[in-house]
């Protein structure tokens, strides 16, 4: 699979490191039932089939943190962007 990094071009994916879906809200730590929210957001999660906003790390390239929507029934990469736009 080639992901499309914004700064270095397409890469194999071997350059980067997966890191999750990127559209889970953190649980807020402070709330008196944090430690269920966090098991919630862990451990019982939906695994959709097709477009899924994914965050990845270019650790061999540029650094970079990357969203990427990827299809998951074909591992199509559908866009790429920096997760944080300067």
């Amino acid at each position: 699979m080639r992901l499309p990094c914004p700064f270095c071009g397409p890469r194999d994916s071997a350059e980067f490191a997966y890191l999750g879906d990127a559209a889970i809200a953190r649980p807020d730590a402070a709330a008196p039932d944090a430690p269920r929210l966090f098991y919630e957001a862990t451990y019982l999660r939906d695994n959709p089939a097709g477009p899924h906003r994914e965050h990845w790390y270019h650790a061999a390239g540029c650094r970079q943190w990357l969203v990427v929507t990827r299809d998951t029934t074909s591992h199509e990469i559908l866009a790429a962007a920096f997760a944080r736009q300067p």
